[in-house]
């Protein structure tokens, strides 16, 4: 399963795709494949951009064949894609590369290095607990925009948290200090054990939530709580 989400760098926006079902193969694969394609990948309306989904597709099929390889993730940064795979061993990887990549002509290097312990994808590919906060963010927002809802009108949202002890969720509630926030009630079920409902008004653009979800998740991690998500009306029946 693939998603695509944006972390900052040392002031860069860095655009990363990854495989989130990717771990299952770590005990398995311990050799890195970096390929770096000289393509901005981000612009769908730059010339060539389905050529390159082809090669990049290509590539990714060719290297998973008879699982030699696993693609496991993707970066675009300042007019490079690195595509990222990890491979039972390295025999051969240069030379598929070389044999898609090549008659493409496209300007590109790839590398091969011993990584058993996948460091560099839970560094530089594997999202934080707030960044897949952000990426399910994302997926709400985009169903509520296939229903034409307007984002910019402020509406009652709900925001889920859960602890592993009611001590914590106690704690939680009794020092809730956050503006504009208040508390709805408690959830108990095999999912929220010790769960708690927030509500807050406001809008749900991309940046309001990700401000708001910023600053609560922030909150939570001092009571070793987890953030599990939030959900809203449309505007129009909010108002209804």
């Amino acid at each position: 399963m693939r998603e695509i989400f944006i972390r900052d760098e040392d002031g860069s926006k860095v655009y990363i795709e990854v495989d989130l079902n990717a771990y299952a193969y770590s005990n398995k694969y311990g050799w890195l494949l970096s390929v770096f394609i000289k393509f901005d990948a981000l612009d769908e309306s730059v010339e060539g951009f389905e050529e390159f989904l082809d090669a990049k597709e290509s590539l990714i099929i060719t290297l998973e064949h008879e699982e030699k390889a696993k693609y496991v993730g993707s970066r675009v940064v300042d007019g490079w894609s690195e595509l990222y795979f990890y491979a039972a061993d390295s025999k051969g990887l240069d030379f598929v590369v070389k044999s898609i990549l090549q008659p493409a002509n496209y300007v590109y290097e790839s590398n091969v290095v011993r990584d058993s312990k996948w460091d560099f994808h839970y560094r530089n590919l594997a999202p934080t607990e707030l960044e897949l906060c952000h990426i399910q963010s994302e997926k709400i927002i985009f169903l509520l925009q296939e229903e034409g809802d307007n984002l910019e009108i402020p509406r009652t949202v709900e925001h889920y948290v859960s602890f592993t002890t009611p001590t914590q969720k106690n704690r939680f509630i009794n020092s809730l200090e956050l503006e504009g926030f208040s508390f709805k009630d408690e959830i108990s079920s095999d999912e929220f054990e010790h769960g708690v409902a927030l509500v807050k008004t406001h809008a749900v653009t991309s940046e309001e939530i990700q401000k708001v979800v910023n600053e609560l998740f922030e909150v939570i991690k001092k009571e070793q709580g987890y953030y599990e998500g939030w959900s809203t009306l449309l505007a129009q029946d909010e108002n209804v």
